[in-house]
């Protein structure tokens, strides 16, 4: 945003240099990005001057060219040659001399000693768009007769050098996005050393209707989005080029002046925060002003000559037939003011910040108005500013004020109540204020101090315009930052509890994980943490009621946060699909959320917070060549990476518990947990109703690691060492026929649990059906390690392990020997 230092001034009286303010404006919270200093034109005009064509005669080798001598006030006339149609001898001019650097546009060019078609030219005749006063390019400047020749064309023209404040404004300080507001916050800076400094606001008690000879019919028929709609009418005026003050106030702060009236309701916008609108009268049929939505896919021509498909959600301003313009955004073609226009409908209004941010976001429009309707304007300065500008209106245009003020305001938007504790102000701060500069802090603020009770808690009043300041913390924050933060000293002693215990670095394990999930040949991703929220409609895993909704959001793509990291993945497995890429292997770090709804609404204990680890992948695991043929990527590679991380933090999985899993998104799933029941992953193949809606014709699997509990379980562990064993191991193999429906950690716990002494390790090296197995069996090769720590193992004692082991299996298992 910018701010004009001249501007500025006229509403906080200072002698203060633009460095000291900016350094001020910075430790208020309205950073100051640069300081630079411009003139309303750029390049200032230098090396233009007033001069008068003495001669002009055809260009003998050109048909639209002449060949003039002007006359600039030094001892010869200048030889320049000229291609506009409207120059003749006996004008007066603006003449760009040699050397001059002239800027139609933000490259801009040199004048330089020319000949041209044979015929010498030592500078150039301008237009005003050559010089960037304007637009027109139909001819040169044709200056007043009695302008005196030699005269610089900055003095002639009153351009104007001024310093530009450049504002890093953040989103919750709306109410500095004028040069009144940003006036208010030095002025309650100042204050505290200077009692009589005070913002002037402009005075506008000569505002009043000189008849009612054309009253419009204003009408609210949305009034959830419009929270106040103030107009009133004025014929009779003649819209022209503004005044020199006007244009220059404009194009010190970049903006490019159009006609008097649409630069009064610019010069208002920047002024005092408040975006107007003036509608041509002529285009208001049925004289009836009506504010509300219309049809699904009505089409509306805007400003721009763009013809945009309305959303039925779209606040409109319309006459009784048609829309004229889209609310708080941007004007429409027909309506809007022109040289034609001798009577206009003048709007002030506050409109709702989510509707006009929605409808911004849809069409693509980003304009001044909608810029500041999105954070929130001020709904008690509507009629203020109207009045402004309809007295600068009949200064600069004529006119009357031919109505009185309409204002549709149903429900005034109340001050927020604030309870302010002294005790909470020392806490926070840090520091005692005492409370007369407390007041004068609050008070320079527009903050009203209601009553004072017993134990100095005050009852405050915050106005409107203060979005962001709705919370005692709120006003603490504001008293702080106007006090100074840097007026708050360090204390000279510092009392702190020590207590060590020592953690994981969790930031070196998410390192080491990432480091080794890359060498497994993975690739890192990052998704956005706002997601559809439509993912989620008919899931059973993760409910649409435990989604964390925005209240704002900028789409319907965006208007909640994940709970799992699976759609994001997904997200980047069809975008690297789309593009021939698909021998994918990806992993994300990312935070996830969750809603409790039967938690009241905004209660910090319902929402939830966690970090998941997420893998996914498809396409092969090895790429064939004419010797081998390609590896798809299996159920059993994602598990053994998940194992692997496990591992690698000092967790053994065959602690884990394995469970069954298979939901509305997974499909051959299972979940890992802990001995104590928490949940460190669940994996499995994504179901393919799930991949068709996302348009992926592959097998997917998919892993979700609990973060916080994997780390947690690992700074549990005790890392322990023993002498290797002298004697050797011995393995065993058993083919065991089974049913379908056992699984091979059934197996596994079962056999551990048959002999605790010798066996060692229990693996799985081949499952084979087939029809000669019988319906509904299978054939597991298991291979079982023995070792005796204290001997050599002997034949009987093996035989005699194997042997319990099939009577537990044929037992317990129902299995069979091959």
């Amino acid at each position: 945003m910018n701010i004009s230092y001249n501007w500025l001034k006229n509403y906080i009286k200072t002698d203060l240099p633009v460095e000291e303010i900016s350094k001020i404006l910075t430790d208020l919270g309205l950073e100051v990005g640069s300081v630079e200093t411009v003139d309303t034109v750029k390049g200032g005009l230098r090396g233009l001057i007033v001069g008068e064509v003495l001669t002009c005669e055809k260009h003998p080798n050109a048909d639209k060219l002449s060949v003039t001598t002007v006359d600039i006030g030094e001892e010869e006339p200048l030889p320049i040659v000229c291609g506009a149609p409207n120059v003749a001898a006996g004008q007066k001019v603006v003449v760009a001399t040699v050397g001059t650097t002239l800027y139609p546009d933000e490259e801009g060019f040199e004048i330089k000693k020319a000949k041209i078609r044979g015929e010498v030219s030592r500078g150039m005749i301008c237009a005003e768009d050559e010089i960037g006063l304007g637009t027109a390019h139909d001819g040169i400047m044709e200056l007043e007769p009695e302008t005196k020749i030699g005269t610089p064309a900055s003095e002639y023209f009153n351009i104007e050098s001024d310093i530009l404040i450049e504002i890093d404004l953040t989103p919750n300080r709306i109410d500095g996005a004028s040069h009144i507001g940003v006036a208010r916050d030095l002025g309650a800076f100042l204050k505290q050393n200077d009692p009589n400094i005070k913002v002037k606001w402009p005075s506008v008690e000569d505002f009043k209707s000189d008849n009612n000879n054309w009253p419009v019919d204003v009408k609210v028929e949305t009034p959830e989005a419009c929270t106040r709609y103030s107009g009133l009418t004025i014929s009779g005026l003649e819209v022209k080029e503004s005044p020199d003050w006007l244009k220059n106030k404009l194009l010190a702060i970049g903006q490019t002046p159009i006609n008097n009236v649409v630069d009064i309701t610019n010069f208002i916008l920047h002024e005092m925060g408040q975006p107007l609108h003036a509608f041509d009268g002529d285009k208001i049929k049925g004289d009836k002003i009506l504010v509300k939505t219309l049809d699904q896919g009505t089409l509306f021509t805007t400003l721009d000559e763009k013809e945009r498909e309305l959303n039925e959600k779209d606040l409109m301003i319309c006459n009784a037939e048609e829309g004229m313009c889209i609310a708080g955004v941007f004007g429409g073609i027909d309506s809007g003011v022109k040289e034609s226009t001798t009577k206009i409908f003048l709007e002030s209004a506050c409109f709702n910040p989510v509707f006009v941010r929605k409808t911004a976001r849809r069409h693509t429009l980003n304009t001044d108005a909608s810029f500041r309707f999105e954070r929130g304007t001020d709904p008690n300065i509507t009629i203020y500013a109207l009045k402004r500008a309809a007295l600068l209106i009949k200064e600069l245009a004529g006119g009357t004020i031919s109505s009185e003020i309409m204002d549709i305001y149903p429900e005034p938007v109340k001050d927020f109540e604030v309870e302010l504790s002294l005790k909470h102000v020392e806490r926070l701060i840090g520091k005692s204020i005492t409370p007369d500069r407390i007041k004068t802090i609050l008070e320079a603020l527009d903050i009203k101090i209601l009553s004072e009770t017993s134990g100095n808690v005050w009852q405050l009043a915050v106005p409107p315009y203060r979005v962001d300041v709705q919370r005692e913390a709120d006003v603490i924050e504001e008293i702080l930052r106007v006090y100074g933060y840097n007026n708050v000293e360090a204390p000279g002693k510092l009392n702190s509890t020590i207590v060590y215990a020592e953690k994981p670095d969790i930031g070196d394990l998410r390192n080491k994980i990432a480091g080794q999930l890359i060498g497994a040949g993975f690739d890192e991703i990052m998704s956005n943490s706002l997601t559809k929220a439509a993912y989620y409609e008919g899931s059973e895993s993760f409910p649409e009621a435990e989604v964390v909704k925005l209240a704002n959001p900028l789409s319907t793509d965006l208007n909640g946060m994940r709970q799992t990291l699976l759609f994001g993945a997904l997200e980047a497995v069809r975008h690297n699909r789309n593009r021939q890429n698909s021998d994918i292997r990806l992993f994300e770090f990312g935070n996830c959320y969750k809603l409790n709804p039967n938690k009241p609404a905004g209660e910090v204990s319902g929402y939830k917070e966690d970090e998941k680890l997420a893998l996914i992948a498809t396409g092969n695991k090895t790429s064939g060549d004419w010797n081998n043929p390609d590896s798809k990527v299996s159920f059993f590679d994602v598990k053994a990476w998940a194992f692997n991380i496990l591992e690698r933090l000092g967790i053994n999985p065959a602690n884990c518990k394995e469970i069954p899993n298979e939901n509305d998104l997974i499909s051959e799933g299972l979940t890992f947990a802990t001995n104590n029941g928490a949940e460190l992953f669940y994996m499995g193949m994504i179901h393919p109703k799930l991949l068709k809606d996302f348009d992926i014709d592959e097998p997917v699997y998919f892993a979700e690691i609990n973060w916080k509990t994997l780390v947690k379980q690992s700074a549990q562990k005790e890392v322990t060492f023993e002498e290797l064993s002298k004697f050797p191991e011995v393995k065993r193999d058993l083919a065991l026929l089974i049913n379908k429906d056992v699984m091979f950690k059934q197996i596994k716990d079962l056999a551990f649990k048959s002999e605790k002494k010798i066996l060692k390790e229990v693996s799985l090296f081949d499952v084979f059906e087939g029809e000669k197995l019988g319906a509904g069996k299978k054939s597991y090769a298991v291979t079982f390690t023995l070792q005796d720590t204290a001997k050599t193992l002997k034949d009987k004692q093996i035989e005699k392990t194997m042997n319990n082991l099939t009577r537990v299996f044929e037992k317990e298992l129902g299995a069979k020997l091959r």
